[in-house]
């Protein structure tokens, strides 16, 4: 007898789309099978079931922490808030994005990580979570303490994903300026503010940049922990990144640069509101475009936790040759492998029941139920 069976759903296997049922054990998929299921379940009334979504970045926890200029929240209650959110998006495992490097306008935690790692911790130890949490440590490279905040949280935490960010403005993300001048006014600070925070960024950057990266590297290779590259641009970005033995490209800015981190055997991972929107914010390449191009990999919700589900179902009407399994597979199965994570991200049997019912209304898939290793939690 399995502990639950789910009939009647349109199951979205890693290589096609079937109606059927799928049967729960241990809280490990049991087995999968076409038309009506052995004995009576949980009827789906052909609702999509697909495996949980593996979330590899987002900067939401931050959000819900800071959620106004020079506001605090309770780190556990951020915590737990965020992560309820995550699991209502589909979510069942996440790499929460955060920040190790303080910038000289004063933006970043600073030692406030500590405090949103520790909150994290407590929740997990105490079985708090809905969905399994990773850490994705966002290092701003151009930063005089990044390499110290990365060693001192290692003593203490875990650190799945390591991200090598550089936002010097004037270039990666940034190239145009006067955009930058636009992002970074968002808290209110006065254009003069802002531009003579800029001309510091732009005159140490180099210099920090030069000792840092380097020794970022050297922690991730000696602590087994994968490296990601951040806003990769021309060329010598993707050719840097490869030497470092970066195995994910995030958010390259050019289709030239994500084209050659394919060639290079890094994944490439874009933004889901990218691709909803039509278009990258700071006038970037287009999530879309590379998808067309067969360059696209792995979509990540970025700041809208909502929107890794809506994109992956979106996908295929964007760029035709991608299948439903294909696109789900960004959200799920590639992440998965991206991360090392072989025992979640399809429907298989042996694998973990990591589920999702979704059903389309007016074509935006909703997310009716969620199940994290057979657990109802969402």
């Amino acid at each position: 007898m399995s502990d639950m069976i789910l009939e009647n759903a349109t199951l979205v296997l890693p290589d096609r789309v079937q109606r059927g049922w799928l049967a729960v054990s241990a809280g490990r998929i049991a087995e999968i099978g076409e038309g009506r299921a052995p004995e009576p379940g949980l009827d789906l009334d052909g609702d999509h079931l697909i495996p949980g979504l593996v979330e590899l970045h987002t900067d939401h926890l931050e959000s819900h922490y800071a959620p106004r200029p020079g506001v605090r929240w309770h780190p556990l209650g951020a915590v737990l808030a965020y992560d309820a959110q995550i699991a209502a998006s589909g979510i069942t495992t996440v790499f929460d994005s955060l920040r190790a490097g303080s910038d000289p306008d004063g933006s970043g935690l600073g030692p406030e990580l500590m405090q949103l790692a520790g909150a994290l911790s407590t929740a997990r130890a105490a079985d708090l979570l809905r969905a399994a949490h990773y850490t994705h440590l966002r290092c701003e490279i151009p930063s005089a303490d990044v390499v110290g905040t990365v060693r001192g949280f290692l003593a203490q935490h875990a650190i799945g994903l390591i991200s090598l960010m550089d936002h010097t403005p004037g270039q990666r993300q940034f190239r145009d300026v006067e955009k930058y001048y636009v992002y970074a006014g968002r808290g209110g600070r006065s254009l003069e503010a802002i531009k003579a925070s800029t001309a510091q960024k732009i005159r140490d950057g180099h210099a920090l940049n030069a000792a840092n990266r380097p020794a970022l590297v050297a922690l991730a290779r000696r602590h087994g922990i994968a490296l990601a590259s951040h806003d990769d641009t021309t060329l010598d970005d993707v050719a840097l990144a490869a030497r470092e033995g970066v195995a994910l490209a995030e958010f390259p800015t050019t289709i030239e640069a994500a084209g050659a981190a394919h060639a290079a055997g890094i994944t490439v991972m874009m933004g889901a509101p990218n691709l909803i929107r039509g278009g990258s914010h700071s006038g970037n390449v287009a999530a879309g475009t590379l998808a067309e191009a067969g360059l696209l990999d792995i979509l990540s919700s970025d700041y809208v936790p909502a929107s890794l589900i809506m994109a992956a179902f979106g996908l295929p009407g964007r760029a035709p040759a991608i299948t439903l399994p294909a696109a789900i597979a960004t959200v799920t199965a590639n992440p998965a492998r991206a991360t090392g994570l072989t025992d979640r991200g399809a429907l298989a049997p042996s694998l973990r029941a990591d589920l999702v019912r979704v059903r389309l209304a007016e074509g935006v898939p909703v997310v009716r139920q969620v199940w994290r290793e057979g657990r109802r939690v969402a």
